[in-house]
């Protein structure tokens, strides 16, 4: 009951840390996202000396200086080098949803946990920057391979290492971070509460099968064309009391009523006799045989 009562409060309290987090890191964004800012500069120059000329970092802003010039109707068609602009904390909302997480867990240590955590977000984070200033000049340029001097495969791996960085890195990095540094928390309630989840899932099926009782046999004796055979003295008592062809009254039908209910077999049918003899009840017995035709 515990742990069960541990997952209701980790959820509750995860839902309400990520809202009040998020709206106290878009204040002090443009801080806790310089770091992030200042790694993606350093990787541009390093990485793409060919495009990037100097990167100046402030809080909240990133410009870049490229070498990468285009000519458009807005600059007289006169060639002009193009200036790459934007936030550093774009893809740094991961921060407070790994912070609202590590705060809903209560566990122990979470402050050497929080600054690891914080360490580990930063590369990522300024991974999926790059990616944003680099598609943001592949968009400038029109994707001219020409004006780019790249390849097309590289112009490509490009667009694709975009879309991992804005659609899936800023989201999934803090949660499996989480799950890394708070695996004793994850092991012992939320795996703990799914495992037990999938027991109670396998036992309900038995628990909520009845036991059918056996239905009351019927009493044993040879069948003979699928009717049971009638005890011999049952049937000399009948016959006495029937008198031969005469029908029986109503204290002897009363009789034999009651014997399926005591658990003796029914007597079967008798057929109508005249004399002795018996008569059918067919509605083609009383008409004359058929001539054959000639």
């Amino acid at each position: 009951m515990r742990r069960a009562a541990s997952l209701k409060a980790f959820v509750i309290g995860l839902f309400i840390g990520v809202v009040l987090l998020t709206l106290a890191w878009t204040r002090v964004s443009p801080w806790t996202s310089y770091p992030t800012g200042m790694v993606a500069g350093a990787v541009l120059e390093h990485a793409a000396p060919g495009w990037v000329r100097e990167a100046r970092l402030a809080p909240g802003r990133l410009e870049v200086d490229t070498s990468v010039a285009i000519a458009t109707p807005q600059t007289g068609n006169q060639p002009v080098e193009i200036t790459l602009e934007s936030d550093p904390g774009r893809y740094a909302y991961g921060l407070p949803i790994f912070l609202a997480l590590l705060l809903a867990a209560r566990g122990p240590g979470r402050t050497v946990r929080a600054l690891a955590g914080y360490a580990l977000l930063v590369p990522l984070q300024a991974f999926s920057l790059c990616m944003q200033l680099l598609m943001q000049l592949l968009l400038t340029a029109q994707f001219d391979v020409r004006t780019l001097r790249v390849a097309q495969w590289q112009m490509e791996a490009l667009v694709y290492g975009y879309q991992l960085g804005s659609l899936v890195v800023p989201t999934l990095a803090p949660i499996v971070i989480w799950l890394w540094l708070d695996r004793a928390f994850v092991n012992e309630v939320v795996i703990g509460a799914w495992r037990r989840s999938l027991a109670a899932r396998g036992t309900a099926p038995e628990s909520a099968t009845v036991p059918v009782s056996a239905a009351p046999e019927a009493p044993a004796g040879p069948a003979i064309g699928g009717a049971q055979e009638v005890p011999a003295g049952a049937s000399a008592a009948r016959t006495g009391a029937h008198g031969g062809d005469v029908p029986p009254d109503a204290a002897t039908l009363a009789e034999e009523g009651a014997a399926p209910a005591a658990g003796l077999a029914p007597y079967p049918p008798q057929a109508p006799s005249a004399g002795g003899i018996p008569v059918s009840t067919s509605a083609s017995a009383g008409l004359p045989p058929r001539r054959p035709r000639r």
